[in-house]
């Protein structure tokens, strides 16, 4: 199935922006590097993904988005026993990790917006059972 360059506004603009001729305006050029590969974290690996964020930075995961109580998350450190570790449905970024009064948590940025959140981002809780899936889809990127 090919993919639906709609879906990718950072890679191409096309449609009516483009007078339609649905040519692709991306510049190699402009690039700041190139993605040779990408390594995957060990599957349900907290301690793992913890080492990885530590020495690469932040981490693209793939996480269970589906309950109300995440999306409708404001502060705290998250925990719902019935985030599902197998139902992964929305891709964000683990960009550090701390403790909050004794509670060790993952700070994982969403895509949601500033106006979601702790200012677009969530604290969840870290070495809970792979919580919400977090340590399930982990990557990043070979430059």
């Amino acid at each position: 199935m090919p993919l639906n360059q709609n879906l990718y506004p950072s890679c191409c603009t096309w449609g009516p922006e483009n007078n339609g001729d649905n040519h692709c305006r991306y510049k190699t050029s402009g690039r700041a590097a190139t993605c040779v590969s990408y390594k995957k974290i060990p599957k349900g690996s907290e301690t793992y993904l913890e080492r990885t964020v530590a020495s690469v930075g932040p981490i693209s995961i793939a996480i269970d988005a589906s309950l109300r109580s995440f999306q409708h998350y404001h502060s705290g450190v998250y925990y719902d026993s019935k985030c599902s570790s197998s139902h992964i449905n929305h891709a964000v970024l683990v960009v550090g990790y701390c403790v909050d009064k004794g509670v060790p948590y993952w700070l994982v940025k969403n895509s949601w917006g500033t106006r979601w959140g702790d200012h677009g981002y969530i604290r969840m809780a870290k070495n809970r059972g792979n919580l919400c899936g977090i340590a399930s889809f982990a990557n990043y990127p070979v430059m």
